[in-house]
C-alpha cells in the first residue's frame, strides 16, 4: 500500500483550531500505524501469527474477520492491552514498545470497545471529563461546560451534557463513547464494532463523521466491522484475517464484498466467478427469493398483544402482525424497543397483558403440547439461557422437546440410549463441536450451543419458527449456515418471525420488513424495495 505524504503544517494548525480543547499529545495530526510479523499467544493457541498490517496516515482501514479470527486481539496488541510475543508495532514509521493503556494513549491511541465503559452515575459531562484519566481536585464547571458545550457542537452530534448514560439511548450512548475519544484528540482512532447499536442514519452519520477527520489528516481511523456495505461505503483499504493471519490485503475500489467473503471463508479467489458487486450472501449461495402465492395461509396471527417488561410496566402495545406460510417476515428495530419481549411473550417465557396469538387458526398460549402439535419452533437469541438446561448434557437437551414421546419413550418408561444415539447423528449432521454428546451443554462454545439448539427445534416438520437475533456474537461460517436452515424452512413452506437488529441480516433473508419502535409496529415494507434510510428514520422514531 502507498502511504501518502506527511499531513502539512496549516494541517496541523486547523487541528488545532477545530479543537480547543483536551490534552494535546506528542505530535498532531494523523499518524502511520504498522505492524510487522506481530504474533499473539495464548498458551498453546496462537492467536495472531505473523501479522503485517500496513495502515496509512489519513486513511479509513477496515479490519475484517470471523469471530476468533484474531481482530481483538491485533487491537488490543496496538492499544497497549495485551503484549505481543514476537513482532513489532510501528508509529509513523518508528518501532513503540506500548506496554500499557497509558503508554498507548500518549502516543495519541484511542480506541470505543464494542461494549459501553460509560460511567452510569455520572452526567454526559462528568464522562467526558473522566475520559482524559486526569480530573483536577477542584472543576471549575462554569470553564468547563463552556469548553465541553463548544467541543460537542463542532462535532455532528447533539448530547446533553446534564443526561446520565441510564438516560440516554442504546445509540446515544455509543455516540458519547465516539465522543469521550474524540475529545482526547486522538492521532490513531480504533472502532470495535461501533455501529451495532445504531440506526442505518446514526451509524452513517458516525462512519460519514470520523471518514472526514481522517480525510482532513485529523486522524487516522481502524475500525472492525463485520458489515460489508460500511467497508465498501467508507473505507479506504481493507484487510482480512483468517485464523490469525493477516489473508487480504486490499484497496476497497479493487475489491468486493464476494472477494472479501471469500477471504474470510477461506476459500480460494478461483472457487467463485460471482460478479464483483454481488453481495456476499449471493456469493454463499443464498436462494432467491421467490414470489409468494396469494392465496398462502396465515400461520401466526398476533393481534393487539400487550405485555409487560422487566420493570413491570408496558413493553409491547397493543402489537399485530402476520406471518403467511411460506414467508419471512423480519423485525427491524433499534434494541430496547420491546422485540425482546415480544418473543419471549410468543414463546411462553413471559406473561400476555392483552391480545391473542393464534397458529394456523387455533389459540397458541405457547403450552408445551400446542407447541408439539402446531408444529411451532423457537431460536432465542441466548440459547444458553433460554433455551438450554446448562447443566444437562448436549444429548438431553437435544431431546427436551420430545423426551417423553415415542421412540424415544415407550410405554412410559424413558430410553436415554436413544437420545444419545441420535445426539450423535445432530452432532454430526450439524457440525456441533463437542468432546461427545455426553458433555454438559454448557462446557460448549456460544456458536455450538447454537448448533445444537438448531438441530432440536429444527427436526422435523415446521409450521411455525420464531427466530431472535440467531446469529448474533457468531462467526462467519455460522452465520451463512444458519441462514440458509433458516430459508430452508421457508422453503419447506412454513412461516418465519426473524427479529434481528442486523438490518442487513433482515433484508438478505426476509420477503417483508415491519418496524419496531417503543413496543410498536410503526411501519411495514416488502424488503426487495425497502429504503434503508426510510427503515432507519422508522427505527430512530423521527418518522412516526
Amino acid at each position: 500500500m502507498t502511504r501518502p505524504p506527511q499531513a502539512p503544517h496549516q494541517h496541523q494548525h486547523q487541528h488545532q483550531h477545530q479543537h480547543p480543547i483536551g490534552a494535546l499529545p506528542p505530535g498532531t495530526g494523523a499518524l502511520a500505524l504498522d505492524t510487522y510479523r506481530l504474533t499473539k499467544r495464548f498458551g498453546a493457541f496462537t492467536a495472531l501469527d505473523s501479522v503485517d498490517l500496513k495502515v496509512a496516515a489519513g486513511s479509513v482501514h477496515a479490519l475484517l474477520g470471523e469471530n476468533g479470527a484474531g481482530k481483538s486481539t491485533l487491537v488490543k496488541c496496538v492499544a497497549g492491552f495485551q503484549r505481543a510475543e514476537e513482532g513489532s508495532v510501528l508509529i509513523d514509521g518508528r518501532e513503540q514498545a506500548i506496554s500499557n493503556p497509558v503508554v498507548a494513549r500518549a502516543l495519541g491511541i484511542g480506541m470505543v470497545y464494542q461494549h459501553f465503559t460509560l460511567a452510569p452515575g455520572m452526567s454526559v459531562a462528568e464522562n467526558l471529563l473522566l475520559a482524559g484519566g486526569q480530573v483536577p481536585g477542584l472543576i471549575h464547571w462554569r470553564d468547563r461546560r463552556s469548553e465541553l458545550q463548544r467541543f460537542i457542537e463542532s462535532t455532528p452530534f447533539r448530547l446533553d451534557l446534564d443526561a446520565r448514560p441510564a438516560e440516554l439511548a442504546a445509540g446515544e450512548k455509543q455516540k458519547l463513547e465516539l465522543l469521550k475519544q474524540l475529545y482526547l484528540r486522538p492521532r490513531l482512532l480504533i472502532l470495535d464494532e461501533p455501529t451495532s447499536v445504531l440506526t442505518p442514519q446514526e451509524a452513517n452519520e458516525v462512519l460519514g463523521h470520523v471518514r472526514e477527520l481522517a480525510r482532513q489528516r485529523l486522524c487516522t481511523v481502524l475500525i472492525i466491522t463485520h458489515k460489508f456495505r460500511e467497508v465498501m461505503a467508507f473505507a479506504d483499504a481493507v484487510t482480512v484475517l483468517r485464523r490469525g493471519q493477516a489473508v487480504l490485503h486490499a484497496e476497497v475500489g479493487d475489491t468486493s464484498p464476494a472477494r472479501l467473503a471469500r477471504a474470510m471463508m477461506g476459500e480460494t479467489e478461483a472457487c467463485s466467478n460471482t460478479a464483483p458487486d454481488a453481495a456476499p450472501h449471493a456469493a454463499a449461495g443464498q436462494p432467491p427469493r421467490r414470489a409468494l402465492p396469494a392465496e398462502a395461509p396465515v400461520a401466526l396471527e398476533v393481534q393487539g398483544l400487550q405485555a409487560p417488561g422487566d420493570r413491570g410496566l408496558p413493553a409491547v402495545h397493543g402489537l399485530s402482525l402476520q406471518v403467511r406460510a411460506g414467508e419471512i417476515l423480519g423485525v427491524a428495530g433499534v434494541s430496547g424497543n420491546g422485540q425482546r419481549e415480544l418473543v419471549e411473550a410468543l414463546v411462553g417465557q413471559r406473561a400476555r397483558t392483552a391480545g391473542s396469538v393464534r397458529v394456523a387458526g387455533q389459540p397458541y398460549l405457547a403450552r408445551r403440547e400446542e407447541t408439539r402439535s402446531l408444529r411451532v419452533r423457537s431460536l432465542p437469541e441466548e440459547p444458553l439461557r433460554n433455551a438450554c438446561v446448562g447443566e444437562l448434557s448436549v444429548a438431553q437437551n437435544m431431546a427436551l422437546r420430545d423426551f417423553d414421546q415415542p421412540p424415544l419413550s415407550t410405554h412410559g418408561w424413558l430410553r436415554p440410549r436413544l437420545w444419545r444415539q441420535r445426539a450423535r447423528d445432530w452432532i454430526a449432521a450439524y457440525g456441533v463441536k463437542t468432546r461427545s454428546e455426553n458433555a454438559p451443554i454448557k462446557s460448549l462454545s456460544g456458536g455450538n450451543v447454537q448448533r445444537a439448539v438448531l438441530a432440536r427445534e429444527l427436526a422435523g416438520d415446521i409450521q411455525v419458527l420464531i427466530a431472535a437475533n440467531p446469529v448474533f456474537g457468531l462467526d462467519f461460517a455460522a452465520v451463512r449456515e444458519i441462514h440458509q436452515r433458516i430459508v430452508q424452512v421457508r422453503e419447506r413452506g412454513g412461516a418465519v418471525l426473524l427479529v434481528s437488529e442486523d438490518l442487513d441480516e433482515l433484508l438478505e433473508l426476509a420477503d417483508r420488513v415491519v418496524v419496531m419502535s417503543e413496543g410498536r409496529i410503526v411501519y411495514e415494507t416488502p424488503a426487495a424495495s425497502a429504503d434503508r434510510l426510510e427503515l432507519g428514520a422508522h427505527m430512530g422514531g423521527g418518522a412516526h
